[in-house]
């Protein structure tokens, strides 16, 4: 997963807002890439990014923003996460050459940056006057924490923070393991 070129903010709302920023500007670095093999290593560090940060959402933030925002903004959210991933998981099957990647890909984006709209607007917001300073940091390392051992691929269906703790490290290794497979290759 690529780094933040930024200093890490401690605040977990401004921490997923700059990794919303980072993902917007990976889509552009993926749709505009000079050459294929180009687009398929922005693709690949933009796949990692999604799902890593989606897992960590999943596994601390909706359920928080659950208690803030009530279950049917936070069920929108990951009916919004799953379709994401589902096209995701479409989309890792195309040739990253063709004409067919590029539109799959331009409606993921536009899926993705609605969906972290919604997310900025409804749940971060009250999270950010609901919460303590200290209730925020302390999601950041959680969030941090949770990005460092999640999976790399989308896992459409696995979208609740129980699933996540009980799937994820397993998708984990096996992503991993494979990444680093296709590396080698």
């Amino acid at each position: 997963m690529p780094e933040m070129l930024v200093e890490t903010p401690s605040d977990v709302v401004k921490f997923l807002e700059a990794q919303h920023d980072l993902i917007e500007d990976m889509f552009d670095e993926v749709l505009h890439a000079s050459d294929t093999p180009a687009r398929e290593a922005a693709f690949v560090a933009l796949r990692q990014l999604l799902a890593v940060h989606e897992t960590a959402e999943e596994m601390f933030i909706h359920p928080r923003a659950r208690a803030e925002v009530g279950d049917q903004l936070v069920d929108l959210r990951l009916r919004e996460e799953h379709e994401a991933k589902e096209l995701l998981s479409s989309i890792e099957g195309l040739d990253v050459g063709s004409q067919e990647f590029l539109d799959e890909l331009t409606k993921l984006r536009d899926a993705v940056l609605a969906h972290a709209e919604h997310e900025e607007d409804l749940e971060f917001t009250q999270l950010r006057s609901e919460l303590t300073a200290d209730e925020r940091q302390r999601l950041t390392r959680a969030v941090q924490a949770a990005e460092a051992i999640a999976p790399t691929r989308p896992h459409p269906g696995v979208e609740s923070a129980k699933l996540n703790f009980a799937v994820g490290p397993f998708a984990s290794l096996l992503d991993r393991a494979r990444d680093l497979i296709s590396k080698a290759l």
